[in-house]
């Protein structure tokens, strides 16, 4: 099927998915990317053109890889890579960080062309990658609810609409509690949009420096930030939705347009996992083969925050942020529970199973490393020791 019938074939919960991917990519997590930026000295101008070229590295790969294998493969920057840079790059020079950038993208575009992280993953059971996946978006989901005790009228209102959507109209659901939560915030009033302009933030080129101590002291923990925390989890998302992603091809394409683009400030394209389940619930599509469009929206939408520079991320900051919790929360309990009942459905897989949740939920972190890599680890040793017996 080609792009174009793919363009007849689209529906509004696919364009709402595409949009809520974005708008919770950029809510999420703007800013740790603002702190990062300011950690390694950037000014506001030179840190609206690496969101820039981060939207457009995001948009390019998501459209990109979606449309090439027809599958929801949507990607992000690292926020767990971009935490740690937030704390790691004081007194590292700009031209400094940006050769941590290319080190690290170089890095993994090499494990891609091995094939060395796809190896690894085809040791993943589904259980495991399941409920790794039920971990990640449990915070989530508790957040849907959570915002109850904030802003009542607001959560309420979207609560109460999105149940309704799901009895009368499941697959605008999504769609019709965004709009619900928009009226109840023009209402009260409760936003920043007076202060948001549109400015274009033009690509600023920076020739790196190469430090062997911060390579070594911030680029490799930052390579294996960004593998474990954030590839891993991501591609675990895929294959849990029963998608036999080509984990070799797309970590060598992700990678790859990352090091493009790490000169102008794009330290980071990896596999999205929270964002890219919002594109894979039954919600989107009844039919998993289609919801590929859905993906690829977002890949659109990113292209347009990329164009926009910082101004659609501080559009999108200026909206309350229980109503992004909100929104993301409903939108994920679907996929929640797709997930929670795969990763149980093998009783002699069970335990192995409900392991790997409970520590990825618990948010440990050790070494730097969060918890969404201490999950997928700790399965794998339950897996393999209860196997044994």
């Amino acid at each position: 099927m080609s792009f174009c019938s793919g363009l007849r074939q689209l529906t509004l919960p696919m364009v709402i998915s595409g949009m809520v991917a974005v708008l919770v990519g950029y809510t999420s997590s703007a800013a740790i990317i603002f702190q990062a930026a300011s950690a390694a000295g950037a000014s506001t101008a030179l840190t609206g053109s690496w969101l820039g070229m981060l939207g457009f590295a995001m948009g390019i790969t998501s459209l990109w890889l979606s449309v090439r294998y027809r599958m929801p493969v949507l990607t992000a920057w690292s926020t767990p890579g971009a935490a740690m840079l937030a704390t790691s790059l004081s007194g590292a020079s700009l031209a400094q960080t940006i050769g941590i950038f290319i080190f690290t993208n170089l890095l993994i575009m090499i494990c891609g062309i091995t094939g060395i992280f796809a190896r690894l993953m085809r040791f993943i059971p589904v259980s495991i990658a399941s409920g790794m996946l039920a971990g990640i978006l449990l915070h989530f989901g508790l957040q849907a609810f959570s915002g109850l005790s904030q802003n009542l009228p607001l959560c309420l209102s979207m609560c109460v609409c999105y149940l309704l959507a799901k009895r009368l109209q499941p697959r605008y659901a999504v769609f019709y509690t965004l709009l619900a939560g928009l009226l109840v915030i023009l209402w009260q009033g409760n936003s920043a949009l007076s202060d948001v302009h549109w400015q274009w933030s033009a690509p600023v080129f920076i020739a790196p420096q190469f430090d062997w101590q911060l390579l070594l002291g911030v680029g490799i923990p930052y390579f294996l930030v960004s593998m474990a925390s954030q590839n891993a989890p991501g591609i675990a998302t895929l294959q849990a939705h029963g998608y036999p992603v080509p984990v070799s091809q797309v970590t060598t394409v992700t990678g790859g347009v990352a090091l493009l683009l790490s000169p102008f400030g794009g330290f980071s394209v990896c596999i999205a996992a929270i964002t890219a389940a919002i594109c894979m619930g039954d919600d989107v599509d009844p039919r998993a083969e289609k919801r590929w469009m859905a993906a690829a929206m977002a890949g659109v939408f990113y292209i347009l925050t990329g164009i926009s520079g910082a101004t659609i991320a501080l559009l999108l900051s200026a909206l309350p942020p229980v109503f992004i919790h909100t929104i993301a929360g409903l939108a994920l309990l679907t996929t929640l529970s797709g997930s929670l009942q795969r990763s149980l459905e093998q009783p002699q897989h069970r335990d192995t199973a409900i392991v790997t949740f409970l520590i990825t939920a618990s948010g440990l972190s050790i070494a730097g490393i969060g918890a969404a890599f201490w999950g997928l680890l700790g399965g794998l040793v339950c897996h393999l020791l209860l196997r044994r017996r």
